[in-house]
């Protein structure tokens, strides 16, 4: 998600958390003498109250049914209202592709700012793409950390692109492939960020607002608004929420926008996204059922993994307070079971445990197993680091082009 050179270091210095089954927990843990005591004690070894693999309920879709009532009395998702009014500010075509760029207000905060991207004249309803940007410890980009619309790319842009996606725009990619793509951003990144000069002094700790081409500035106001994260959490919790309950209900919103179109099949929707990304194509993936595939790439591991050892690495924003106690968290992706699903990580993305990536591997295939639908789920490791590069996003659209495109020969269930 977001990581420094310190926490590098760190990861380095953490032994490698249990293997799938094992009780005992790593003698040295990011909450040192505590952490046998929370993880055994507190959170357990066994399957979460709420998971499927308990065997408690009779099929997938009765257990989903309490599994998604449950997950969202924790989440506590706020009132964002229904379809927004969406505003278009511009067209352009670039890169073979027709783009359009949309505003609309929530009810709370600055106007949301978005890109629509599909192939150059294409006409009649195309399958759609909800493309979700990643956090990346740069809260100044959303929508353009993985979608360009000409060929001067932002500074910033592009050293976030040539980092993670192989110098590549996966938006881009996908739309010419035949889709119509919906990038926007989402609470608090780019057009829905913090501004410095909305908090009071004390709180700024040294940020600016700076313009596109202002480096340095930008890398202040990230370091502002890596701090503010803290201070956003509280308050979230303060106001009886959580940051799961503002950013689901967000990509819902915008699940709405992309839905809505009429060049867009609404029975034809794919989300993914990598790291921050991948963990929205979490929640909206297993809490959502328009979403008929679901990609999460560079996110998935335990709450064990979490707990022991990767803390320190990850954003607040993917915690629900008391969710572990009822499902782990690759069972929130699995809710989803049977639809599409699939998940791609890195052996070596320093996020995360190898084993607990692959103990949340075998929590989701053996929920999809139970619920006769091993053939929908894929998990796909790769060499390397955190990324979503070029093989990784052919294989991504591939599993894409499988179950949303092919004249709807692959049945989508129910």
């Amino acid at each position: 998600m977001r990581m420094n050179a310190t926490a590098l270091l760190a990861t380095v210095l953490i032994s490698p958390p249990a293997v799938f089954g094992q009780t005992t927990p790593p003698r040295v843990n990011q909450v040192g003498s505590y952490g046998p005591w929370l993880a055994n004690e507190v959170l357990g070894d066994a399957p979460a109250r709420l998971s499927f693999r308990t065997g408690k309920w009779k099929n997938v879709a009765e257990w989903r049914q309490a599994a998604r009532k449950r997950a969202l009395e924790r989440i506590a998702p706020v009132n964002l209202g229904g379809l927004p009014v969406v505003t278009v500010t511009g067209r352009a075509t670039y890169d073979g592709l027709d783009i359009e760029f949309l505003t609309w207000q929530l009810p709370a905060g600055p106007r949301t700012e978005a890109v629509f991207l599909k192939p150059a004249g294409a006409r009649g309803p195309l399958p759609g793409i909800l493309a979700l940007h990643d956090h990346g410890g740069n809260k100044f980009l959303g929508w353009r950390k993985i979608a360009r619309t000409d060929s001067t790319p932002w500074a910033i842009q592009k050293t976030h692109q040539d980092l993670y996606y192989e110098g590549t725009a996966w938006a881009n990619e996908i739309a010419k492939r035949g889709y119509a793509v919906l990038v926007h951003d989402t609470f608090p990144f780019a057009s829905r960020r913090v501004l410095v000069k909305d908090v009071p002094p004390n709180v700024q700790a040294g940020g600016v607002d700076p313009s596109p081409d202002d480096l340095e500035g930008i890398a202040k106001y990230n370091a502002f608004a890596d701090a503010h994260e803290h201070i956003m959490e509280k308050s979230l919790l303060s106001a009886g929420t959580t940051w799961p309950g503002v950013y689901l209900v967000e990509d819902q919103r915008a699940l709405d926008v992309l839905s809505s179109r009429p060049d867009v099949d609404a029975k034809r929707i794919g989300i993914a996204g990598l790291s921050g990304g991948g963990m929205r194509t979490v929640f909206l993936g297993g809490l959502d059922d328009r979403v008929k595939v679901a990609i999460a790439v560079g996110f998935m591991t335990t709450w064990r993994d979490f707990l022991l050892d990767k803390a320190f690495t990850h954003t607040w924003m993917t915690y629900v307070p008391l969710l572990p106690k009822d499902l782990d968290f690759p069972e929130i992706l699995a809710m989803r079971a049977p639809a599409a699903t699939m998940v791609l990580s890195c052996r070596e993305d320093p996020l995360y445990s190898l084993p607990e990536m692959q103990r949340a591997d075998a929590m989701i295939a053996e929920t999809f197993k139970r619920a006769n639908a091993s053939d929908r789920y894929r998990a796909i490791y790769y060499d390397g680091g955190h990324k979503f590069d070029r093989a990784m996003q052919a294989d991504a659209f591939a599993w894409f082009d499988r179950f949303l495109k092919n004249g709807g020969q692959t049945p989508f269930p129910p």
